[in-house]
């Protein structure tokens, strides 16, 4: 396990939202604060039970709009302060891959932590809201992460039929698949270049 704290903060501020977040990803796994949105709060708080993460939030955004710009923000904050606390990615295991059960459903999340941004994803939801979460911002969020994160994301939903255990299944696949991929393995960084 590295000494160095893996820690980082970020606050920032737009007409729209207003967020302020702390990453750490060598903590107990508490999910602390509010979006503002219960269904997101309820799978932020499995992303840091399952990963290990410490994940600090105080948010303010225009919810009277719609949950777009809350969730989005939300998820670049988060994918930036991940990969300022990952510094220079030395020892970190770099690839994770999960595949969580959630009763009926199956999801399948690969994970690498490259400095190559991308995101495929491959779920299909057949509601509009889960809770006030609009479900199109599923996407939106591992989009906005993935690309602030600079991580090769890829989320398959290979079968289900629920929706809440379908959204469920992906953020704890995400987590477990961050907690493999942080993971201090070795001394240098895991890449033919010398660098992520």
């Amino acid at each position: 396990m590295t000494t160095t704290p893996r820690i980082a903060s970020k606050h920032r501020v737009t007409k729209e939202t207003d967020i302020a977040l702390e990453v750490n990803l060598d903590g107990n796994g508490v999910f602390t604060g509010s979006s503002g949105i219960g269904f997101l709060d309820h799978m932020l708080t499995l992303l840091a039970v399952h990963s290990g993460l410490d994940i600090t939030l105080q948010t303010k955004g225009d919810l009277e709009v719609d949950s777009h710009h809350t969730v989005e923000d939300i998820a670049l904050v988060l994918g930036e302060v991940v990969l300022t606390a990952l510094g220079d990615k030395k020892g970190i295991a770099r690839y994770g891959t999960f595949y969580c059960p959630m009763d009926e459903t199956l999801v399948r999340t690969v994970i690498d932590f490259s400095g190559r941004p991308y995101l495929v994803y491959d779920v299909e939801l057949t509601v509009p809201k889960l809770g006030t979460l609009d479900t199109e911002m599923v996407r939106e969020f591992m989009y906005a992460f993935a690309m602030k994160a600079q991580c090769n994301l890829h989320i398959s939903c290979l079968y289900g039929i629920n929706n809440h255990h379908k959204v469920e299944a992906v953020f704890k696949a995400l987590a477990h698949a961050i907690k493999e991929a942080i993971t201090i393995s070795g001394q240098g960084v895991l890449s033919s270049k010398g660098v992520l």
